[in-house]
């Protein structure tokens, strides 16, 4: 999970982050890969949580659908990045 396509697509997700939730606040420098997206220094609400996965879906092709999903896959960026790339893989 270590290679540069994927360091890339956490790098995109975090500027995803930052702009879907008006986070300009913050830089994809200032977002760590195993960093809480959830309760963690964003401060992402449910509408936030909505607009990721929305953007997740039309950037990505890859739905994030339910509550469960949604948490688990913005756990972290790591696990963002972990759940497009399972998504592309099946």
């Amino acid at each position: 999970m270590h290679d540069s396509v994927t360091d890339d697509l956490k790098t995109a997700l975090k500027q995803l982050i930052i702009e879907e939730c008006d986070k300009d606040e913050f830089t994809p420098a200032d977002i760590g890969d195993d960093d809480a997206l959830l309760g963690g220094d964003l401060d992402l609400d449910s509408l936030d949580v909505l607009q990721i996965c929305m953007a997740v879906k039309n950037q990505y092709g890859v739905r994030i659908e339910g509550n469960t999903a949604a948490r688990r896959a913005l756990k972290s960026i790591n696990a963002l990045a972990q759940t497009i790339v399972d998504s592309k893989a099946g």
